[in-house]
């Protein structure tokens, strides 16, 4: 967990004076090592495939010279897609109304996994309506959310690129 987040602080600014910001670091794999970096443009426009190219070159320099992986590792740029993981506040904030799966590292009540509509944030909390309940998750409780691909969301989805 360190090397991502030591990752991601590297990354960062770099990306956010090329007009991106990074929405998730991972890096996976036993054998064959992938570092996954997800971002979004900071105008809102959908990621193109240049856009990825051109953030992998960027950071592909910067990660050659600061070496935080000393093993052999594939680097993977790419954007979130519509069914995208929700790993920031105002990602919550953004995408309420519409349907949402979140796995808690903790239980709540005897439950880590929930679905449901997002209803928005109260504080550092995610509000969601689960079995018809309105439901509190603390935002530090989340291990990841995901946004579920329905009809609404492809709808909103295209709105956006219209614009």
């Amino acid at each position: 967990m360190e090397v991502i987040r030591c990752i991601e602080e590297l990354l960062t600014p770099s990306l956010e004076a090329l007009g991106y910001e990074v929405v998730r670091v991972q890096f996976n794999g036993e054998q064959r090592q992938t570092l996954q970096i997800m971002i979004e443009r900071v105008d809102g426009k959908g990621v193109t495939v240049d856009d990825c190219a051109d953030v992998s070159r960027s950071i592909s320099a910067l990660l050659d010279v600061e070496d935080p992986i000393s093993k052999n590792y594939t680097l993977e740029v790419s954007s979130p897609g519509i069914d995208r993981p929700l790993t920031r506040m105002k990602d919550f904030a953004r995408y309420a109304g519409f349907e949402v799966r979140i796995e808690l590292k903790k239980s709540i009540d005897g439950r880590k996994k929930f679905k449901g509509p997002l209803l928005g944030l109260d504080g550092t909390n995610i509000m969601m309506a689960v079995d018809g309940r309105e439901t509190i998750l603390p935002f530090d409780f989340i291990h990841s959310a995901k946004l579920i691909l329905t009809d609404e969301l492809i709808m909103a989805s295209n709105e956006e690129r219209q614009v």
